[in-house]
């Protein structure tokens, strides 16, 4: 996630259809990094553009067609701004995370593809897994978290996220941020390192990669040059400091994609933007490689380590 789900100053729930401008412009939520006031003047992101707009049913997502059988599920109208992707072969497709479940996920997936669809999550923190139960195949890492996080989060744990100076579009109709939970849902089948998902002309390999998260992971897809970041990357403040973040575990990670930069063009975020360049997992790994070495200046955010690497920065304990 690009935040983390345990620190909330927001004390009141949005209405059905408030948007962040009915809030103080001060609202203040800790630990989103540097930048984090009026996030939403950034929007629309210029790099959204080249990408040809699919039409879809809700106002509250928008669909990006970003590479050949790959759509792009943007949640823009939350400070998330969460991307989920439906990747699809010749015989079924696969769905990497189901955002935040504001929207209808489900019904999304179903007006994009007739395809069998199993969902895999880049980890499990509750902006990628909010429409997790309304799928019937749910893959997942054999993890303890994961099966924790699979039992759901109650209202008390994400009021916030729908809270004020996160939302800033009209939430969909019916949906009531007063109830707002995340379901829990069935793992069906658990993944392992290296493994080979096969959706018929199209092969994800699953490698497993925690920092960010316990069970983070990302998809290799080597024939079309493309990886499948997660959270693992993002242009973004990194989080290396919430609970059952690791900063040993990350940078080790780091590594380990760095040495796929030859084999991949673009690399698909979970936040923010899509399509970056594949260059970036090199400059990760000298990131975290300078922090160990403590060579980079850092700036205090809500009482962290925040380590500036242009495009991104590491955030630390």
């Amino acid at each position: 996630m690009k935040l983390p789900v345990f620190l909330v100053c927001a004390a009141l729930l949005l209405s059905g259809c408030a948007t962040v401008r009915d809030t103080a412009d001060n609202e203040q939520v800790t630990n989103r990094g540097a930048d984090k006031d009026r996030w939403w003047s950034a929007l629309p992101r210029p790099a959204w553009q080249q990408f040809a707009r699919v039409e879809q049913s809700q106002d509250w997502f928008e669909v990006y067609r970003v590479a050949d059988g790959v759509l792009a599920i943007y949640e823009p109208g939350q400070f998330e701004e969460v991307i989920s992707y439906l990747i699809t072969g010749t015989q079924r497709a696969l769905l990497f995370d189901t955002g935040l479940g504001i929207g209808d996920m489900r019904r999304l997936v179903a007006e994009l593809t007739n395809l069998e669809v199993v969902v895999l999550n880049s980890h499990t923190h509750y902006d990628h897994i909010g429409g997790n139960h309304a799928f019937a195949t749910v893959f997942g890492v054999d993890t303890g978290y994961t099966r924790s996080r699979a039992n759901g989060l109650d209202h008390d744990e994400v009021s916030f996220a729908v809270g004020p100076g996160w939302i800033w579009k009209p939430l969909p109709p019916g949906f009531d941020a007063a109830s707002y939970a995340i379901a829990s849902y069935q793992i069906d089948r658990f993944v392992r390192d290296g493994q080979r998902i096969d959706l018929g002309g199209r092969v994800l390999e699953v490698l497993l990669t925690p920092g960010h998260a316990p069970d983070a992971l990302c998809l290799l897809d080597r024939a079309n040059r493309l990886l499948f970041t997660g959270d693992t990357f993002y242009l973004a403040p990194l989080y290396t400091h919430l609970e059952g973040s690791d900063f040993t575990q990350y940078a080790n990670t780091a590594r380990r994609l760095a040495g796929l930069a030859g084999e991949v063009e673009l690399l698909m975020p979970g936040h923010n933007e899509p399509a970056l360049s594949a260059h970036y997992l090199q400059l990760l790994e000298r990131a975290f490689n300078d922090i160990a070495a403590g060579r980079p200046d850092y700036t205090e955010t809500d009482g962290h380590r925040q380590y500036d690497f242009g495009d991104f920065s590491i955030i630390t304990r």
